[in-house]
């Protein structure tokens, strides 16, 4: 770095505050800025003169990077990094780096939270209950989780979790992962499939890839149309992985059982979404993540990225290559 006073920008954040940052770069004399930046002119605003960027949900698009004129990181607060425009940055040779292992326990629990909700109907008994209504009829069917298949959509940290999870209540674990040798499938306990085999055959889908150009509407109306008719679809990754109009009449037709979702394709979701008053569909709002411990190591983990580049030290989890 040069050796004028380093100035690193958090581009917005929804953090209490962000002292775990300050703890990370303070003893490097880094000049810290944070802003609220919502769209991409507040994003340039607030991007002048910075060397790094700590971005959560500004659009870092690239006419945003495209002003960057000293920058040489963006890190997203993260696992996710779709609001960053990553062959932009590679062209102006601007690392990229997310925080893949921040909470990959409490987004496997949240996963399976609705797993569990969904498939003993938690929502509506609790609900019914609260109305004076005993009557456990009205939830009929409901299946003995033991024995049944869980299709995992990306076995990554997060997914290989929630087989973990899975193997612990007695279920079976496909998963879709490519390009991973079948030894990465036996140590997670999962067996390979594509992904048309994985639909057809599971009890619950559970999805935990990332989004990017290749997953943007994986699952849509073809592909929920292989579910099978009492399946759940879980999704705790990203909304746009889902075609939710797609989802939405799958369920009113009732063409598939039902869905637990933490994530949405427009968020927060807006009154108009279709997934809203479907009562077999129970949203969460984009909480997988949360815990108090997994936001101070987010915070901290992404902070640290920032100081390795200052100290000149390889980064750590970098998603493109500016060689």
């Amino acid at each position: 770095m040069n050796a004028h006073r380093p100035r690193v920008v958090v581009t917005d954040w929804d953090y209490e505050h962000l002292d775990e940052i300050h703890a990370v770069l303070d003893p490097l004399g880094v000049e810290l800025a944070a802003y609220r930046a919502g769209t991409e002119d507040e994003a340039i605003e607030a991007g002048r003169g910075s060397d790094a960027l700590l971005v959560e949900y500004a659009p870092i698009t690239a006419r945003v990077i495209g002003t960057l004129d000293r920058c040489r990181l963006i890190v997203r607060f993260g696992v996710g990094y779709n609001n960053v425009d990553v062959a932009a940055a590679t062209e102006r040779r601007i690392h990229v780096c997310n925080v893949p292992d921040f909470g990959p326990d409490e987004i496997a629990d949240h996963a399976f939270l609705l797993l569990l909700a969904a498939a003993r109907k938690l929502v509506p008994m609790a609900n019914d209950v609260q109305s004076g209504i005993w009557d456990v009829s009205r939830y009929k069917p409901i299946g003995r989780l033991g024995g049944q298949t869980v299709g995992i959509i990306g076995l990554g940290r997060t997914g290989s979790g929630v087989a973990a999870r899975a193997r612990a209540f007695g279920m079976q674990v496909l998963a879709y992962q490519p390009n991973r040798p079948r030894g990465y499938f036996a140590e997670r306990g999962a067996r390979p499939v594509e992904l048309d085999e994985l639909l057809r055959a599971a009890d619950f889908v559970s999805i935990q890839a990332a989004l990017n150009a290749q997953t943007q509407h994986l699952i849509g109306e073809r592909e929920l149309g292989l579910m099978k008719r009492r399946a759940i679809l879980i999704n705790t990754a990203r909304g746009g992985i889902v075609d939710g109009s797609a989802l939405a009449r799958a369920l009113k037709e009732g063409r598939i059982a039902g869905a637990a979702i933490d994530v949405v394709e427009r968020e927060p979701i807006p009154p108009d979404d279709p997934l809203l008053g479907i009562p077999t569909c129970l949203i969460t709002p984009h909480a997988a993540f949360y815990s108090e411990e997994s936001v101070r190591d987010l915070k901290t983990l992404a902070a640290e990225e920032v100081a390795r580049l200052l100290r000149g030290e390889p980064l750590r989890c970098p998603v493109n290559d500016v060689s």
